[in-house]
């Protein structure tokens, strides 16, 4: 039987700090997690579904459960959670891997679980009037630049926070986005509106670089292996964040005391905060400003194929959906009514 903190059934549960205190299986699959440089997000979640499944399992050990029991503990989030079909399918993931990944078991095709229901919601989108009654309620501050750019490229959230100076390309108008969703790069426009906002905060960022530089906290975290390779790379200007936290912290992989990129929280706080002074009355969140970005591309004319590079979709299904939030389907059917003089 394995001794592990009860895991809370909302959010991943606080680890212990120490690996003397872990569990060895949860160590071991930490470290599989970290060999294949999955985010911090994805590792916490990984640890928590194997938390949840050892309890749900009465602390048994997972090399002496298999197919029936991962069935079991899938099939129960699905019919006594009543899970969204995306976090049973997130459960399985992290499940899988710590069997194929940590245990060396490969587990046959899951046939026996009861699938979650598949929701076919279409996303919330503004209209143009609304989205510009949004931004005008922005503050005049580094959150209210992210949200203009945010809506400005079609940016998710994350790949805007990892912004580096090497990124922004002024002089072409485009910004890199790097290992985006799925790991790919590609490239979205600049908006003009933005070049001198940008650029007084990068002058201002740099200073700041300058102080990091004076006190030691300069190193910023560099993707793949790229600090083995350049050891100075950290140090360097071209590495850093755009949208820096104002403080240091300490990463929670490697305890180094730096400066990290800005939060998540203050952009989700201040979107909700605009939305509620233009009283737009729909479910508005930082996503929200891809999707409406999108929508509107397409309502000016732009080919979906383009959208959809913007985007960084892999597949032209996926940006389609837009087709339907204009409510045409791609064919510009208009409804019968709207032919009646009343």
């Amino acid at each position: 039987m394995l001794t592990l903190e009860k895991p809370n059934a909302t959010s991943a549960p606080a680890l212990p700090d120490t690996a003397q205190q872990q569990p060895k299986l949860l160590d071991r699959m930490r470290a599989a997690i970290r060999v294949l440089h999955y985010s911090l997000a994805t590792e916490r979640n990984y640890i928590q579904w194997a938390k949840r499944f050892i309890y749900f399992h009465g602390k048994r050990h997972p090399k002496d459960m298999g197919v029936a029991e991962v069935e079991a503990f899938l099939s129960d989030l699905a019919t006594g959670r009543n899970v969204s079909a995306s976090t049973q399918n997130q459960a399985m993931h992290a499940l899988l891997f710590l069997y194929r990944n940590v245990l060396g078991i490969t587990l046959p095709w899951l046939d026996g679980i009861t699938r979650a229901k598949v929701s076919k919601r279409l996303p919330s989108v503004l209209t143009i009037a609304e989205t510009q009654a949004l931004l005008r309620k922005l503050p005049d501050d580094t959150n209210g630049l992210i949200i203009q750019l945010l809506y400005g490229t079609g940016m998710r959230i994350k790949e805007c926070l990892r912004l580096r100076v090497k990124d922004m390309d002024f002089a072409r108008r485009q910004i890199t986005i790097r290992e985006g969703k799925g790991g790919k790069d590609r490239v979205t426009m600049l908006p003009n509106a933005l070049v001198p906002a940008l650029e007084a905060h990068i002058i201002e960022r740099r200073r700041i670089h300058d102080v990091d530089l004076a006190t030691g906290h300069a190193d910023v975290e560099l993707p793949d292996a790229i600090d083995r390779k350049y050891p100075k790379a950290a140090m360097e200007w071209a590495w850093q964040y755009i949208f820096a936290a104002p403080s240091y912290s300490t990463d929670p992989r490697t305890g180094a005391y730096r400066r990290h990129h800005w939060g998540e929280r203050n952009i989700q706080r201040a979107v909700k905060s605009a939305a509620g002074a233009a009283r737009i009355h729909k479910l508005v969140h930082p996503h929200t400003l891809r999707h409406s970005f999108a929508t509107h591309l397409l309502e000016a004319g732009h080919d979906i194929r383009t959208v959809q590079e913007l985007l960084g979709h892999s597949d032209v299904s996926t940006t389609m959906i837009y087709t339907h939030v204009l409510n045409r389907g791609g064919h510009g059917v208009t409804s019968p009514l709207d032919r009646i003089t009343l």
